[in-house]
This record gives C-alpha cells, structure tokens and sequence, in this order.
C-alpha cells in the first residue's frame, strides 16, 4: 500500500538521547521532586516558588548550550521536509529540539505545552518566556504581577491538540511512535486509534507493555534506527 498520511508521536526517549532527562526516574521523583509538587496546579497554588524554580532550572538547561538536536530530530525533519504526502508530528516532549532541528512551529503539535513558553492565567495568551520568570514577573497583557504560569499542562489537566491529533490518527497510513513507553494517556491510546490498514511502528531503547500492538517493533537510540527507517519509507 502507497502511503500518504504518516502519523509521529514522540517521547522522552529521542530528547534524552540530546542531554534532557526524561520525565520521571526511576524511583517515581522528577529533579528530587514528587511529582504532585511540580507538575500539578494545586501544587502551583500551594508553591508556586518551588514550581518557578524548577521549571527556570529545567529552561535553564535546555538552553545550555550542550543540549542539542539528534540524530533522530534531523531525520525526522527530513522526513517532514522530502515526504512526498503529509506528516503530523505530534509530541509528549516540552522542549523545543524538534524546532532547533529545522521544524516550524506549525509542524510540531507540543501535546504538553511547551517550556520555552509562559501562559496568563486571566486571559490565556502565551508568551515566549525568558530564561527566568516568577510571580513577580509583570504579565505582558495584564501588567499585573503573579498572572504567569509556565505553559504546560500538568496532571489532570487536558493535553492540547486532542481532536485534531485523533482525526490524523484516524486516516493515517503510518504510525511511527518513537521512545516513548506508550503508557500514559491520552496518547496511551494512539496505536489502537489508526485504521487496521495502517502500518505501525515502534521505535524504543527497550520493547514495551504495548509492542504487542505494532506490527514492528525496532530497538535501538531513534538516532541510529531513525536514519534507516526514514530512508525506508522516502523510497517505498
């Protein structure tokens, strides 16, 4: 089958492979943090000094200047790029790699926000962010001190891009889901969304809890697998 409609969706995996840790450790903390501190508006409401400080702390190290696009960001760049049909790439990741690596902004859905970004929490506009900002940071729309929040959706918050990411889904002729482990919902539910004549493909350090629903599961850093794989589909 001719494939037209190719479906991304990317995870902690291809960013950790540039220096960015992934969401949470091992033991269930993120930076020493549980995550109920950090990535929850009520641990916002009840800190929000701590919640500015760690997300100044994680911009602070995207924007180091060892953090960089991979391999697997420039080959999926030039599959947007030389794809013959239409690519949607959808992201769980909050930093901008994908951007650095040649994308626009229109051709990256940020699921989860975006860190290089700040939100009005009254009238909902987003901003580019600085390196550092807090409650004492004026808003640029309200002029009002304590209005802006990082632009992330946290726990229990809806994801961004919902309807429009099922809809690609929907019609996709491929599926390529790249490090991330496939668990956590919305996205949990991505593979079973695509037609039964969609091809699927997993690519992950490791094999998951849900290989068993790709028709292909190939292992190894997306910056080895990716070259190959893309080089596949451009010439099918």
């Amino acid at each position: 089958m001719k494939i037209e409609k190719i479906v991304i969706l990317t995870g902690a995996g291809i960013s950790a492979e540039s220096g960015i840790k992934t969401f949470r450790d091992a033991d269930g903390l993120w930076e020493n943090h549980a995550i109920e501190e950090v990535a929850s508006p009520e641990g916002f409401k009840r800190n929000p000094k701590l919640v500015y400080e760690f997300y100044n702390a994680r911009r602070s190290q995207l924007n180091s200047p060892e953090v960089k696009p991979n391999k697997g960001h420039q080959e999926l760049t030039r599959l947007i790029n030389e794809f013959h049909g239409e690519v949607t790439l959808i992201t769980q990741n909050i930093d901008d790699l994908h951007e650095r690596s040649g994308l626009s902004t229109k051709d990256v859905w940020h699921m989860h926000g975006e860190l290089q970004k700040m939100r009005c929490q009254k009238t909902q506009r987003i901003f580019n962010a600085p390196n550092s900002f807090d409650e004492e940071t004026e808003c640029p729309c309200c002029q009002e001190l304590g209005n802006l929040r990082p632009h992330i959706v946290w726990f229990g918050e809806m994801p961004f891009y919902l309807d429009e990411a099922f809809e690609k889904l929907t019609d996709c002729d491929l599926f390529l889901s790249i490090g991330t482990s496939g668990l956590v919902y919305p996205a949990a539910q991505f593979v079973a969304m695509t037609p039964q004549t969609c091809r699927r493909i997993e690519v992950n350090l490791n094999e998951t809890q849900v290989s068993n629903q790709f028709d292909e599961c190939r292992v190894g850093p997306a910056g080895v697998v990716l070259p190959i794989l893309v080089e596949e589909v451009l010439k099918a």
